[in-house]
């Protein structure tokens, strides 16, 4: 169970807050760190510890695109699908990223190794058509940029062609 490993650790996030349940992204991050999904067992636990209903922690974890409710694949292939990146090429990246891996958005590969989804503005507008693999940004794809990013991480794990995000300094606890 989350809170009995991480006692000290939850115990250390809740007090840097004033009112408790605005914890809850932390501690939903810590659970997927964990696990690798947040699960309904751990959305009740930490509604337990916050003092919340499951209810109110399972809007949350459906409202972010950043937090998996099912398992994922070891790479996580997020393609935006806001209006910028659909006028200059989703559905073909969506096509480009398919005929390589065989899969459709919301499918993971036989193996394992990744997984596709569709997300909200990644913020990267004039850089597409882009995807989000994991932390890393590739942006202006083509076929020949898009195949061989997918090789590069099957191969070594990751690739040389990631763009960014360019993020803010995060707080220690949240580096691994």
């Amino acid at each position: 169970m989350l809170a009995e490993k991480y006692k000290d650790k939850i115990a250390e996030i809740i007090s840097r807050y004033p009112v408790k349940r605005a914890a809850l992204l932390p501690l939903l991050w810590l659970a997927q760190e964990e696990y690798g999904h947040v699960s309904e067992a751990a959305m009740k636990e930490i509604a337990g510890v916050l003092d919340l209903t499951p209810p109110q922690v399972y809007e949350t974890v459906t409202f972010y695109t950043m937090l998996n409710r099912q398992p994922i694949g070891k790479f996580h292939i997020q393609v935006c699908r806001s209006l910028m990146c659909a006028l200059v090429g989703t559905e073909q990246l969506l096509g480009w990223i398919h005929a390589k891996l065989g899969i459709k958005p919301g499918q993971t590969t036989p193996d394992g190794l990744f997984t596709l989804s569709q997300v909200e503005c990644l913020a990267s507008c004039g850089t597409g058509p882009m995807m989000q693999v994991n932390d890393d940004y590739f942006e202006q794809l083509t076929q020949e940029k898009l195949n061989r990013i997918l090789d590069d991480l099957k191969r070594d794990g990751k690739s040389p062609l990631a763009t960014g995000p360019f993020m803010f300094p995060m707080p220690q606890h949240m580096n691994r």
